[in-house]
């Protein structure tokens, strides 16, 4: 950002051709004095022993070698960003660009302008538009839509996680399109529009919202309008929002939106709409499904409660992901998918919860004909993942037993404290008011004892008879070792159930790739009578679905379904490590888990992502890895930590 500021500095000296100020330099380009006073020291080390900025008492005006400064600032672009300039340019004109003018105006060779251009065509390859060359001239041939669609391409590439980003896309629009001053309002007065219309819009998507908002205006300006046919109708609610976002172009853009760009954004504005507003009865939000999208939703969820064992299959929950989908279908129809920022972590965090999704995105592609992308599944997987932590809750709790002496009412006033400051987490089931208890007779989760027990445990808390703000405190961090011992224990009995040594490859193929490893695997648990020839098809066809790399160093590939003949697990160690989706890893394992033991899924699958999620795990295993015997010893030790 500060070379693009740099360059900004020195343009506006040239143009100047007198002295200014680094406070009015400072306003313009709206940075402090010091941070002029950086560029102007890093202009002047762009042309050793020349002179690009003079300065002086009146300031700064530009040098003598300001132009050769200028060069280096573009000539040291990178080639994604000439690419990125370069397809700004095609779009900007119908005639498109005279090959050696632009080259000239990059400062760069043509021969280096003709393998920017070969970029452009890659960049090309699934859209529907083409580069057309005549001699000199280049340009770009295909719908205005599909144009936009490639400007929002450029725009969500300056990022790395999806996250609208201003910035971001003032450098694939060029630096006149909509502004800070201007973004802020426009968004406000949008979403204070929509909730006057009875909408409630998310975080994730009105930025979406607004990038298609910044394009369209420049387009329109460009007159580069949509055009639109008496065939597209469109419905009552996207003229309310159609109206709506002319207005406000007109108030902070200055623009006036024609027929088809205001049926475009209300679409995707609509298609953003992932619930009614807060409190609206389930009538008001099944009053605006589609039938058919309702009974989809309502089959896969089924389906996906009944395969996976999970507290999904909610009214409120099903009617709310329905509209969801249907704004999806919406979005598919205009080609106008939504990036998800937490798609990365979703699926590292939560693997089993975005193994549901998928199972429930496929469902919808078979019923719908909805093809989704991975940041699409991940708005599926929140979805499913607030159903779920509501309905977990209850199972989190652990019981306990208060040990306090009679005194009065003393215990009742104790059990009273421990339920009001810890209810949430702990369940007291019994009170033992004896001097001397049972001690190896109490079987709760936990014990809250006021006398000094005859022997020490993870789930024995001395707590005072009036409960102190430390107390609370020891005693949460008890429930969590309970709660932490317990999972472990199930994760251990689990590791010795399903691995197996016939199962296991110390060292994945140096030339391997995704299809051979899980064939390799596949024919391991083959010969060990666990699955057919089929599951491994199948585990193919789910790998296409989305990357089962859910953390930096594991793949856990497998079918959708459990169909194996028992549940069991194939291992492969890759050191170095190898590709693997848009990622690599080091350990892959394949799981395939038969309908007997599907209670096993979450334990295994969650807990196993757990251990390979930490990078100094991973080498500890992959280390020793080389052999079943000492991986397996390896990964125990990682998990009793």
């Amino acid at each position: 950002m500060s070379r693009a500021r740099q360059d900004r500095v020195i343009a506006l000296l040239a143009r100047e051709d007198d002295w200014l100020t680094a406070a009015e330099l400072a306003d313009i380009v709206g940075v402090t004095p010091r941070s002029i006073r950086s560029y102007v020291t890093a202009l002047n080390a762009r042309v050793p022993r020349g002179v690009v900025v003079e300065s002086g008492p009146l300031g700064y005006r530009a040098g003598a070698d300001a132009p050769a400064a200028l060069r280096a600032g573009a000539d040291a672009a990178t080639p994604r960003e000439r690419v990125h300039r370069l397809v700004r340019r095609l779009l900007s004109g119908r005639e498109g660009i005279d090959v050696f003018e632009t080259a000239e105006d990059f400062h760069v060779s043509p021969a280096t302008l003709e393998g920017d251009l070969g970029r452009v065509r890659a960049l090309l390859g699934d859209t529907e538009l083409t580069l057309e060359r005549s001699g000199s001239r280049a340009r770009l041939k295909g719908t205005e839509m599909a144009q936009r669609r490639l400007l929002s391409r450029l725009a969500h590439d300056e990022t790395d996680d999806g996250a609208f980003d201003l910035d971001a896309l003032r450098r694939s629009l060029g630096a006149g399109s909509i502004g800070e001053a201007v973004f802020g309002p426009f968004k406000a007065d949008l979403v204070s529009g929509l909730r006057e219309l009875g909408y409630f819009v998310n975080e994730f998507g009105i930025g979406d919202v607004m990038m298609h908002v910044a394009i369209t205006a420049d387009r329109v300006a460009h007159d580069r309008a949509l055009e639109t046919t008496a065939l597209e109708s469109t419905t009552p609610a996207q003229e309310q929002v159609g109206t709506l976002l002319d207005t406000l172009c007109e108030r902070h853009l200055g623009v006036r939106l024609g027929a088809g760009d205001r049926r475009h954004l209300s679409a995707l504005v609509l298609g953003r709409v992932v619930a009614p507003g807060p409190g609206e009865a389930a009538s008001v939000t099944r009053a605006g499904l589609q039938p058919e999208v309702e009974a989809a939703v309502r089959d896969v969820v089924h389906r996906a409660a009944s395969e996976f064992l999970v507290d999904i299959e909610h009214e409120d929950f099903v009617l709310r992901l329905a509209l969801h989908v249907q704004n999806l279908r919406l979005r598919a129809q205009e080609q106008a998918w939504s990036r998800n920022p937490l798609t990365r972590s979703l699926k590292a965090t939560y693997p089993m919860i975005f193994e549901v999704a998928v199972f429930i995105a496929d469902g919808l592609r078979g019923l719908l004909g909805i093809p989704l992308l991975d940041d699409e599944i991940a708005y599926i997987a929140m979805h499913v993942g607030g159903q779920l932590e509501r309905s977990r809750h209850a199972g989190t709790v652990l019981t306990a037993t208060i040990v306090c002496p009679g005194y009065y009412e003393l215990h009742e006033l104790l059990r009273s404290s421990v339920d009001r400051s810890l209810g949430q987490a702990v369940d007291v089931v019994g009170v033992d008011t004896r001097a001397d208890p049972d001690w190896r007779a109490i079987e709760t989760d936990l014990i809250l004892t006021t006398i000094d027990p005859p022997f020490t445990g993870d789930g024995i808390v001395r707590i005072q008879p009036f409960l102190t703000e430390s107390d609370i405190e020891r005693v949460q961090a008890a429930a969590g070792r309970v709660r932490r011992a317990r999972r472990l224990a199930r994760l251990r009995d689990e590791l010795g159930r399903y691995f197996s040594a016939d199962a296991f490859i110390g060292r994945v193929a140096a030339d391997a790739d995704e299809e051979s490893v899980i064939r390799d695997l596949g024919a391991r648990l083959v010969a060990l009578g666990v699955i057919d020839e089929g599951y491994v098809q199948r585990t193919l066809e789910r790998e296409r679905l989305s990357s089962t790399a859910f953390t930096d160093a594991l793949a856990v590939p497998h079918a959708i379904g459990m169909t194996a003949a028992r549940t069991a697990i194939a291992v492969g160690i890759a050191d170095p490590s190898m590709a693997w989706g848009e990622g690599r890893v080091q350990v892959i394992a394949m799981v395939a888990f038969s309908e007997s033991d599907r209670e096993a899924f979450q334990t295994v699958f969650e807990q196993l992502v757990e251990v390979f999620s930490e990078r100094d795990s991973v080498q500890r295993i992959v280390r020793r890895g080389t052999s079943f015997g000492p991986f397996l010893d390896e990964l125990v030790a990682v998990v009793d930590g």
